[in-house]
């Protein structure tokens, strides 16, 4: 789970151009790693190192034969022989991103453009892609599979029986929020078959939420939703061949009362599956060969974990899985662990049998940025001794080598990298605090700009340090607990004065905030500039937070969410405000959906030290958020109810003795309203006086409705002006 803020708001700092040379995911590699293609407004381009781009399929080829304009793509893709392009438009949203939409194929031998889908309704297709032999397409629509001939046009429903509580071929809300999970079938090596998850969550109950706001009568709105403590939908994976169209089932085995998770899936051969099983607790891992005929399944190799075993092998909130990463001709795969302390690559036999550690040392693998079997190199994201950066390194697939960084030593900050498959090139975006960022394409092995000329050497060159009012800083609190943290100084700073601070929390394992990039800093809720305002701004990024500082440090808030992170946060802030400067009569904290959690445990756990509180889309009882995040961190409630009282703000609102304003979006199908209205309760049954904001049919990110946005930093920025007023004493 991630109770983050959405992109758009990431969007509205300035800080996405760190993550991508190309907006809106327009990059995309050729097979052989030679050369790139991008949707530009010529269409869709192919860009060869030191060669004029060539236009591979002009606006006038994006033009069905009923319109005058062409196609808006959102995405695209090509068959295997790159003969065919699959074009994705007209997208709607599905919970966090356009999953939905229509496709077309356009045909470059032939020259032709088709619309797929025909009879089915308008936007309602998800995650076609072309079959190996590009032959045909399959796709999901209204929770069934389908497959397409391409030649004749003839569609095929390969699954008959989905519905909203029958789920082929995708997920139901948790399994994508929490697991990734989107795309839910994947096609056979050899073009014959495809497996496919089953998600069976009939037994899971519906949150409604209520739309007042669209119709006269209210409308009821239903989400499938386990809370923690509700068993999780059962799974099946199934194997449906696409001539007979029958579905063979694979044997995976499962707890019949508790449940459990198939997290990954993907074909090891034409004749095998391979997945990650994971039981309800999550801290028991097992990766599972299926045999599709028989549908048999063995474990090969099983990882358990005190506290947790992470699904992914990234921090990324964007990052989606790309397959099973597998290396000498499938006999082996590239497998993440933290079993010795450290997040860590090695080498599994495809029996499981043996393994080989390949990065060794005191630091952890960021993720993985490319595996080049062919040189020999994995290559990864990194930063030993410093948990605010991110930077590439390289070791050798042996495990005999030694890391060797490679992104340049006069860049120190928060490094990214879009590797070709062939590893040959890379588009390297770059930023620090006070370096705007730049991207260059480069030659990998050299890092060098492929056309001599380095955009990120020039900004560079071009920033200056002195000019950024934000500094970077530990703080250690009275229990041994060293934090980073960063500060947003005033402008004409006078440490002889004393300035109010206003904390920036998020604190839980989905978020952190103290990151060597640029935009850090900069409140996007904050109508005004708060430097010029006289506004100290401080972030700290407490144990428990996704800090590549080793296991112990994240996983030490296993049971602990609202309690540990609460403390080190308390604690931190106490000595912040043993700076001369501080004025500790005007202390404010405010946070967004994890952060808000943390701003009203804050505001209620220690009322002596926060006078002010902003909270936005909070977490107020942890028995009401999903089963996969809250068990995944704090244990099942039937066993460890205690905890999750005492990591409940509701459980501390009688404590409230400062200024604090709660705001929540009613149609909200992450943190739902239901909150709002028990701190509401709450707060009322102790006298405790507040200031609420709910906005009608608005979703956790509040993006939704017609000034939305103004409104909310409006009156943000006026509730802290009020109660922690700005400027220097």
């Amino acid at each position: 789970m991630k109770r983050t803020i959405s992109r758009l708001i990431v969007l509205a700092i300035g800080m996405l151009a760190t993550d991508s040379l190309f907006a809106q995911d327009g990059l995309q590699w050729a097979k052989d790693g030679n050369s790139y293609y991008e949707m530009t407004d010529k269409g869709i381009v192919q860009n060869v190192p030191k060669a004029p781009a060539t236009v591979v399929l002009t606006k006038e080829q994006l033009t069905p034969a009923s319109s005058k304009s062409a196609l808006a793509v959102s995405s695209f893709s090509f068959s295997e022989d790159d003969q065919k392009v699959l074009l994705f438009t007209d997208t709607r949203k599905v919970w966090r991103l356009n999953t939905k939409g229509n496709y077309w194929v356009f045909d470059k031998k032939a020259g032709t453009l088709k619309q797929l889908g025909k009879g089915r309704a308008a936007s309602s297709l998800m995650f076609a892609k072309f079959s190996p032999d590009a032959k045909k397409v399959a796709y999901v629509s209204e929770f069934n599979i389908y497959v397409e001939d391409l030649a004749t046009g003839a569609i095929k429903q390969l699954t008959k029986d989905g519905n909203r509580k029958l789920i082929n071929g995708t997920f139901d809300w948790v399994y994508e929020e929490e697991f990734f999970c989107r795309d839910g079938f994947r096609w056979s090596p050899d073009s014959r078959q495809i497996a496919y998850w089953q998600i069976d969550a009939k037994n899971t109950k519906d949150y409604l939420m209520v739309n007042n706001t669209d119709s006269i009568y209210p409308v009821a709105v239903p989400v499938e939703y386990p809370i923690a403590g509700d068993a999780p939908s059962p799974f099946k994976i199934g194997v449906v061949d696409i001539t007979a169209g029958k579905t063979n089932w694979m044997n995976v085995p499962t707890d019949k009362v508790l449940q459990s998770y198939v997290t990954r899936l993907e074909w090891a051969s034409s004749n095998e599956l391979i997945l990650q099983h994971m039981n309800r607790r999550q801290n028991e891992s097992n990766i599972m060969l299926c045999d599709v005929k028989s549908g048999s399944a063995k474990s090969i190799y099983t990882e358990k974990d005190a506290a947790w075993i992470d699904v992914i092998q990234l921090w990324d909130e964007d990052y989606i899985w790309g397959g099973w990463d597998w290396i000498n001709n499938g006999k082996e795969f590239i497998w993440p662990s933290e079993k010795d302390g450290w997040r860590h690559l090695y080498r599994i036999s495809r029996d499981g049998k043996s393994e080989t550690l390949i990065t060794v040392g005191d630091y952890d693998v960021m993720d993985i940025a490319c595996i080049d079997e062919k040189g020999g190199y994995v290559y990864f994201m990194a930063s030993p001794g410093n948990g605010t950066q991110k930077y590439l390194y390289r070791i050798t697939l042996d495990g005999k080598g030694k890391a060797e960084r490679l992104s340049p030593a006069n860049q120190q900050g928060f490094h990214n990298y879009d590797v070709s498959p062939n590893a040959k090139y890379a588009v390297h975006s770059f930023s620090n605090y006070f370096t705007p960022a730049s991207a260059d394409f480069i030659t990998l092995q050299d890092h060098k700009p492929v056309d001599g000329e380095s955009k990120i050497d020039a900004a560079v060159a071009k920033a200056d340090k002195s000019k950024s009012t934000l500094e970077f800083f530990k703080v250690t609190t009275s229990e041994g607990v060293e934090m980073d943290g960063w500060m947003v100084k005033p402008k004409n700073f006078d440490a002889s004065k004393k300035y109010p601070v206003v904390f920036y929390v998020y604190t839980e394992p989905w978020g952190q905030n103290v990151k060597d990039q640029y935009g850090v800093g900069r409140n996007f809720l904050y109508a005004g500039n708060m430097p010029n305002d006289g506004y100290i701004y401080i972030s700290m990024d407490n144990r428990g937070t996704p800090v590549p500082k080793g296991r112990e440090w994240r996983k030490s808030i296993h049971h602990n969410i609202g309690q540990l992170n609460i403390k080190d946060q308390a604690l931190a802030t106490r000595e912040v405000l043993k700076w001369n400067f501080i004025d500790t009569s005007r202390v404010a904290v405010w946070g967004w959906s994890g952060g808000g959690s943390a701003t009203l445990n804050l505001m209620f756990q220690y009322p002596e030290i926060y006078k002010t509180g902003i909270a936005v889309a909070a977490v107020v009882n942890l028995n009401t958020y999903d089963n996969i995040y809250e068990e995944r961190y704090m244990g099942l409630p039937q066993e460890r109810q205690a905890d999750y009282a005492k990591g409940s703000p509701l459980s501390h609102a009688k404590n409230l003795k400062g200024n604090l304003l709660y705001i929540h979006g009613t149609a909200d199908d992450n943190v739902h309203y239901n909150n709002a209205e028990m701190l509401i309760n709450e707060l009322v049954k102790h006298n405790k006086q507040f200031q609420l904001m709910s906005y009608p049919n608005r979703s956790h990110s509040m993006q939704e409705g017609e000034g939305t946005f103004m409104h909310l930093a409006t009156m943000y920025t006026n509730y802290l002006k009020q109660y922690c007023p700005p400027g220097a004493r």
